[in-house]
């Protein structure tokens, strides 16, 4: 588990959540579905058999989710809905659900259809929305440094403020209870608000808890605080211009939030998971059990026999509290993050996703991919590839982890390969897994019995990142120990136990992926896009062509007269090499994360995409005859995107006849800080991707020059 501090995570969620995502652009490829995986799982709100997740990601997965408890011993995702900023707090009243969702205010979403939710209305608060309470026809939110926000909900299409409190620090939690809203105010404590007149809140009485107060229940005469570092605070507001504290219980890490069912409280305690407070006795609580989270434990609900947790990475864990005194885990619901690599056998993509292993989805129906199954592997997975019953994935510094799907609901492990070296990527052929590893090369492992694989051979390639294999030779993509010694190799593995180079090709950079198809193997090549290097001779490999893409190229699949790749920020990008000599584009896909992996199937493309899978249909791209490209009437330089930006950005310009092109970035004192074209360009449109780690914050100039025109913008960049 992960330690943390109450000021380092809500820093993390103001900066991360500014960044937000914008609508995505595409050329002759049409989004089919789409699974949102899980970021961060904070509030938590149960009606019924169902649980509502407020979701938030550094990769920008935040959302609303619904799950059915109805058996909390499997709980099931039935929908979602992808709020636009960060989702930390939730509370549901009828038909909707209202969100707290940082930078975008209140969002209230119809769940009448839990299967197809909906935002019908939305209140931008001034501060950054972190809780939220409903009373009657008011929703009451914390909304950090903009204090208390009184929202008149009567119609929930149409929400208006109508009050407001600044409270005296940062307002992160709220409870309503008949006249008064119950503040925690991080570090003034519990404020109490008289909402008599919602039209004209005020303040009567506060406490200042001796932490940093987050969250907030009321129960019968008394307040119980989460108060960060001060554990659970029990507070006495049978007068409410008066709360006194009663009694308190120091947990043992930082309390988040609280929920009171009966004589317990049930506090999410941050890295200490969730604690069990007898309260019987306000005066003299006492932790009764707890159960240690996986995760980082944000926001608590308790309905019947069970508490429901937020668990940040952990997802949404079940917990059953019949015996308070032993509370244990019953159920969970926790998706992957980080979607690394894809294959696709039948019905079902395999996803390799990091930390969270093997994920299996059913893509019967393209538009609505369901996850079915999954086995956590004990490594990193970041490459899978089937064959037959079995699933092999390269589990980087676990080796190859062999994974019966015969039962694709119920994948489980039958045998492992664990190597001495990382291992990046596998290729399966007949009985054998080709392995890229990272300073260990190619490695050959004999899977003739699955549950018992074994290294027959292997040969030194340099840090290999990946592998393809085609007849009697594996073609690997490697880095060198130097920036120009990257490539490919031709490894020959007729004899699997003896395999050796017999032909190299050098590249500026380095190769991350590589596919093969008949004479030629196609190169990633990072941000100088995709190699076709001609293999008729595997003891002379030589490049006919290249395609530049527009950001970082990783993973690529060839089908037919097509190579898909795997472009990073520039998503899925379509290139026609009906002749090798002579690639293009016809078609592309701006993802909205981070394209790493792509497997193709007929004509349609399936993306790991960091915190999204994407199906795509790409017909209409292999339906594009000759060599089209997107016609440019004037010449222009488009604003960059993103921008502001941290640390890369694209520049995309148009050019309406063949020009000679200098592309360049200035900084404010007017020196030239990079050169990113220089040359001559065919009509069209171009896109550049810009790399700025090494350079300071601040605005700089984007300046092309075509021909005689010349066209500056401005890009500011933000560390």
């Amino acid at each position: 588990m992960r330690p943390a501090t109450r000021a380092a995570v809500f820093s993390a969620i103001i900066l991360i959540a500014a960044i937000s995502a914008s609508a995505q652009d595409s050329l002759n490829v049409r989004q089919l579905g789409m699974l949102h995986y899980w970021g961060y799982a904070y509030g938590v709100a149960v009606v019924d058999t169902l649980a509502y997740v407020g979701i938030g990601s550094p990769s920008y997965s935040s959302s609303l989710r619904i799950v059915s408890i109805a058996n909390p011993a499997h709980p099931v995702e039935i929908s979602c809905f992808d709020t636009p900023d960060w989702a930390t707090g939730v509370a549901v009243s009828g038909n909707y659900a209202y969100v707290a969702d940082v930078w975008a205010g209140l969002r209230v979403v119809g769940i009448t259809n839990p299967f197809s939710p909906v935002e019908v209305g939305f209140y931008d608060t001034p501060g950054q929305a972190l809780g939220v309470a409903v009373a009657g026809n008011y929703a009451y939110v914390a909304d950090y440094d903009s204090g208390l926000r009184v929202v008149d909900i009567t119609n929930p299409l149409s929400p208006v403020e109508v009050g407001f409190y600044d409270t005296p620090t940062y307002a992160e939690g709220v409870a309503a209870t008949g006249n008064y809203a119950y503040v925690a105010d991080y570090g003034a404590g519990l404020r109490v608000v008289d909402i008599t007149n919602p039209l004209s809140p005020v303040e009567v009485g506060f406490y200042d808890t001796p932490g940093h107060a987050s969250g907030v229940v009321v129960a019968g005469n008394y307040a119980y605080v989460a108060d960060g570092e001060g554990g659970l605070r029990v507070v006495n507001i049978t007068n409410p211009t008066a709360p006194t504290e009663v009694g308190f219980y120091d947990t043992p890490g930082y309390a988040q939030s609280v929920a009171v069912s009966g004589n317990y409280a049930y506090v999410a305690n941050g890295s200490t998971g969730l604690r069990v407070v007898n309260i019987t006795n306000p005066s003299a609580p006492f932790e009764a059990g707890f159960y240690d989270t996986p995760g980082y434990a944000f926001g608590v609900a308790v309905a019947g026999s069970y508490a429901y947790v937020g668990d940040g990475e952990g997802g949404l864990r079940v917990v059953n509290i019949t015996n308070p005194a032993s509370p244990f885990e019953a159920g969970l619901y926790a998706t992957p993050q980080k979607a690394w690599d894809v294959a696709v056998a039948g019905n079902y993509a395999y996803l390799a996703d990091l930390g969270y292993g093997l994920r299996v989805v059913d893509i019967m129906y393209p538009s609505t991919p369901v996850e079915v199954g999954f086995f956590d592997t004990p490594g990193w997975a970041v490459g899978v590839a089937v064959s037959g019953n079995y699933a092999y994935v390269a589990d980087y510094d676990r080796g190859l982890q062999v994974v019966d799907i015969t039962n694709p609901s119920s994948p489980v492990e039958v045998g492992f390969y664990d190597s001495l070296w990382s291992v990046i990527n596998v290729s399966v052929e007949g009985n054998y897994a080709y392995l890229s590893c990272e300073s260990g090369g190619l490695r050959v492992v004999d899977i003739m019995n699955p549950s018992s694989p074994a290294e027959t051979g292997f040969c030194e390639t340099g840090y290999a990142y990946d592998v393809a294999v085609a007849g009697d030779y594996a073609y690997v993509a490697y880095a060198g120990e130097y920036l120009m010694d990257g490539g490919l190799r031709v490894v020959n593995v007729a004899n699997p136990s003896a395999p050796f180079v017999v032909g190299s090709f050098t590249i500026r950079g380095d190769a991350y992926g590589v596919a093969v198809a008949g004479s030629y193997a196609y190169v990633t090549n990072g941000s100088r896009g995709l190699r076709v290097v001609d293999i008729t001779n595997p003891a002379s490999p030589f490049e006919v062509a290249f395609y530049d893409t527009p950001d970082f190229a990783e993973g690529v699949v060839v089908s037919g007269n097509y190579a898909y790749v795997a472009d990073s920020w520039a998503g899925l990008r379509v290139v026609n090499i009906t002749n090798p000599a002579s690639p293009f584009e016809v078609g592309y896909y701006d993802t909205p994360g981070l394209a790493n992996g792509v497997a193709v199937s007929g004509n349609i493309a399936y993306v790991a995409d960091g915190s999204y899978f994407g199906i795509y249909d790409c017909s209409a791209a292999t339906s594009v005859s000759g060599h089209e490209q997107r016609s440019a009437a004037s010449y222009a330089l488009h604003p960059c995107y993103p921008n502001p930006f941290n640390s890369r950005t694209l520049f995309t310009y148009d050019l309406p006849a063949a020009s000679p092109v200098q592309l360049s970035v200035f900084d404010l004192l007017g020196r030239r800080v990079a050169v990113l074209v220089e040359g001559t360009q065919t009509a069209g449109s171009h896109v550049e991707s810009f790399d700025g780690s090494a350079l300071a914050s601040g605005t700089y100039i984007v300046r092309l020059q075509a021909g005689e025109n010349v066209i500056t913008q401005k890009a500011v960049l933000l560390k």
